[in-house]
């Protein structure tokens, strides 16, 4: 609603005036903080259950009251947590259903974007998110086809071997998927300019159409659009990043995802044992350290010592080839956007 200011850990004080004086004219008996709920800080005391809050979550009696409450965090904070993500200098990419990626920043960036939002970590601190509607979806789509199709010739295989079978394949297709381009866009994506979306693959007579091709083609597609954002933080704004920490679905299968995202954004991606899980085990690192840091230490200090306590997790660095393959599917991706529009502009 209005950014945290990382110097006061609370709401930016220019822009809740620039609010209060643009209202001034309505009379309202109220100012703008006078609604807001309190900013707390990471490990602060929120609270405890109530005996009706206790109630309203568990009719049968059985959760009791006074259990002690942190504050409360979105996908973005749990995320940061979970991927020891919460220095400056540092970010992580969360692939699941949708997507967003999350670099904490050094200093402000030097104007809005409309690509990118501002957050904060969970203990203040200033981040750029690049949001994406749209990542692993169409893949889960094309995943179930495939599975029926093995089903039909009597192959039987739990879905998770088949996800590791096909995402493993996708390694052996070429760098730029064969000319392949894969738009995952289930629903619209503000940040390529579309507000509605049609699943496609694109494809000429003359490219390599192939199965790892076809899977390199929608691993690339789910993080194409992360890719737009990140460019303007690393390339126009200069960003620094020393880490960036990979997790949820789109990583569970080991090496893949990590190479596929390393070469998009041309960096190294770290991957922890805890890639697939998500914002509860995120939110519970924030309730742990609420009550039980009894060292008094940073959120990022207790998430080094105490919870990852030296578990750094593995790196993959883009190699040269995958690089200039990315940026060659990316060119590919750019050039039939306009074929992603006119699918929504002409089907119902």
């Amino acid at each position: 609603m209005i950014p945290v200011d990382p110097a006061t850990k609370t709401y930016d004080a220019e822009m809740v005036a620039k609010f209060d004086k643009l209202i001034e004219p309505k009379g309202y008996d109220w100012k703008l903080l006078d609604i807001l709920p309190e900013s707390l800080d990471a490990g602060a005391d929120a609270g405890t259950l109530t005996a009706h809050g206790a109630e309203r979550l568990d009719i049968s009696g059985h959760l009791k009251p006074g259990c002690p409450l942190c504050p409360p965090e979105g996908d973005a904070g749990t995320g940061m947590v979970a991927t020891n993500a919460v220095k400056q200098r540092t970010g992580n990419v969360s692939a699941g259903t949708s997507s967003f990626s999350m670099i904490v920043l050094e200093k402000p960036l030097s104007k809005p974007y409309e690509q990118l939002d501002m957050v904060t970590t969970p203990d203040g601190s200033l981040v750029a998110m690049v949001h994406c509607n749209n990542c692993t979806s169409d893949i889960n789509a094309w995943v179930k086809v495939l599975k029926e199709y093995a089903e039909l010739l009597g192959v039987q295989q739990t879905t998770m071997e088949l996800y590791t079978r096909l995402f493993e394949a996708a390694l052996k297709g070429d760098a730029d998927c064969g000319g392949l381009v894969s738009f995952n866009y289930i629903s619209g994506e503000p940040v390529t300019g579309l507000m509605d979306g049609r699943p496609l693959i694109v494809r000429s007579a003359n490219d390599k159409l192939n199965l790892s091709n076809f899977m390199r083609a929608h691993l690339y597609g789910a993080i194409s659009v992360l890719k737009f954002g990140n460019d303007i933080l690393l390339k126009e704004e200069n960003v620094q990043v020393d880490r960036l920490t990979g997790h949820g679905g789109y990583f569970t299968t080991p090496v893949v995802g990590q190479k596929m995202l390393a070469a998009a954004l041309n960096s190294p991606i770290t991957v922890m044992e805890t890639a697939g899980e998500g914002g509860a085990w995120g939110i519970a690192l924030l309730a742990g350290y609420a009550v039980n840091n009894t060292r008094k230490l940073s959120l990022a200090d207790y998430l080094d010592l105490v919870v990852f306590a030296g578990n750094t997790g593995t790196t993959i660095a883009p190699t040269e080839e995958e690089v200039a393959g990315f940026n060659v599917y990316l060119e590919n991706y750019k050039a039939c956007l306009p074929v992603e529009q006119a699918a929504v502009d002409n089907k119902k």
